[in-house]
């Protein structure tokens, strides 16, 4: 049996896609490390033009990409074009800047001459996951490829053909066949290719079970290894606050792609002075999102990607309730076809109860009230993640001392959080290590080497 992409707004199959046994693994492995040598010593100027082309290619196709992503795992059209838009964005980044990024650095010591070269480390390995199928794929390849590494991927088994269209955008941008393939393999076989000698590095975007995994077995075989993991995101409104900004903006933050993104605000930390006041107007925001056909541009919540992940949802969130959070609006299950989840918020969520302590990956916001700054500082950093968060108030000078007390890898003032080609991203904690994007990103996958002349 293949992989069998499942509709999530209808529960109907959206196509299906043959996986491979061990020998053809072997044969598409053999043909990627053919080609890896001569990829890395084809000028970079060359690799950023047909990293152009790839943002071409991606803008061409943009309905059709974007309709694979819905049919897949269901997300609204509009951030589907938007996010293969951003593909292309990061593509066009890294074709700009990645000389630069990578060019000899010269350093003073006793040498005539003494500098660092960065050089590709070879085949790298992404794991990557359904919710973002197309974009955290790019925010990978694009600075690795353009490095001078190959590139391998096993994604998620419920977004086959997003998986073979990406692997198609390199071909029809005109990237030499090989440089990166789509493995169309079961979960099982990637400890396999870990630790294939072929592999150089590896890196995973998911959950932290699968990358606790993956990271020891790359340990075991002494392999570089980036992994960004879950995240519980601290959304700190301060009792200044601009509330029609920051409530318009909790809600975007919140139930963008319905929920699921590691970097959307999940819990939302307000001082008592303000809570009431923030939980009416952001309950009258989020009663107001309308579930539907994610295809139809009137419809603002999409399902969630499958029957399963809403059923863990709703677990988490009556098992919440039963221990005191207060369900101010949704908590339940839509009735009808599809993976479809009410938006939802829970307010008086203390320490003891699952969803203080978990991440909820789905469209339920947590309301944690503090009494002051201080105590929301205490409570935001009170997590075992560490990926992103926020801070909103109207003095940016008492944002930005916060946000650097907040412990993550980024922290946004008076901003939603989001990526950007530009800036680095991970997380600190259990959110991961290592760093995607901008020039921290594409020296993530390369051999930093010191070369000393006299």
């Amino acid at each position: 049996m293949g992989f069998v992409a499942v509709n999530p707004a209808s529960g109907e199959a959206a196509g299906e896609i043959p996986d491979w046994d061990d020998q053809y693994l072997d044969e598409a492995l053999s043909q990627v490390v053919t080609v890896t040598p001569d990829w890395a010593a084809l000028p970079i100027s060359k690799r950023c033009a047909l990293m152009q082309s790839a943002a071409t290619v991606l803008l061409e196709n943009i309905d059709r990409y974007a309709g694979l992503i819905t049919a897949e795992m269901g997300k609204l059209s509009r951030e589907a074009r938007a996010e293969v838009e951003k593909c292309a964005w990061a593509c066009e980044y890294y074709a700009e800047y990645g000389e630069a990024f990578l060019a000899d650095e010269e350093i003073d010591s006793d040498a005539s001459k003494s500098f660092v070269a960065y050089q590709p480390l070879g085949t790298v390995l992404a794991v990557m996951p359904w919710n973002f199928p197309f974009w955290q794929v790019f925010r990978f390849a694009a600075p690795a490829l353009i490095a001078g590494n190959t590139g391998v991927l096993k994604h998620a088994s419920n977004v086959p053909q997003c998986a073979l269209a990406i692997e198609e955008v390199f071909r029809l941008a005109g990237f030499p066949a090989g440089v990166f393939r789509a493995l169309m393999i079961r979960a099982s076989q990637v400890k396999r290719v870990i630790e294939d000698p072929r592999i150089s590095a590896v890196t995973l975007t998911g959950s932290e079970p699968a990358g606790r995994q993956v990271a020891a077995i790359a340990s075991d075989n002494v392999k570089k290894s980036v992994l960004e993991l879950g995240g519980s995101d601290a959304f700190v409104v301060l009792e200044d606050a601009d509330l029609d900004l920051t409530v318009n903006q909790a809600v975007a933050s919140r139930y963008l792609n319905c929920g699921q993104s590691c970097i959307a605000a999940k819990r939302f930390i307000v001082v008592d002075a303000i809570a009431e006041d923030f939980l009416a107007r952001f309950t009258a925001g989020v009663e107001a999102l309308q579930p539907g056909d994610p295809s139809d541009e009137a419809t603002t919540l999409a399902p969630m990607a499958r029957i399963d992940l809403r059923d863990e949802l709703h677990q988490q969130v009556t098992d919440s309730i039963a221990a005191g959070a207060v369900a101010v609006t949704g908590c339940t299950p839509l009735e009808g076809s599809g993976a479809f989840y009410s938006a939802s918020i829970l307010d008086r969520v203390r320490p003891g109860v699952r969803a203080y302590h978990e991440e909820l990956f789905g469209p339920v916001a947590i309301v944690i009230r503090a009494r002051d700054e201080e105590d929301a500082l205490r409570i935001a950093n009170d997590s075992p993640f560490g990926l992103g968060g926020s801070v909103w108030t109207r003095d940016s000078k008492r944002g930005e001392a916060f946000a650097r007390q907040v412990q993550a890898g980024c922290c946004f003032v008076n901003g939603m959080v989001k990526s950007d080609p530009r800036l680095p991203f991970g997380g600190i904690k259990r959110s991961g290590f290592g760093r995607e994007l901008s020039r921290h990103g594409i020296r993530e996958f390369v051999n930093a080497k010191t070369i000393w002349v006299k």
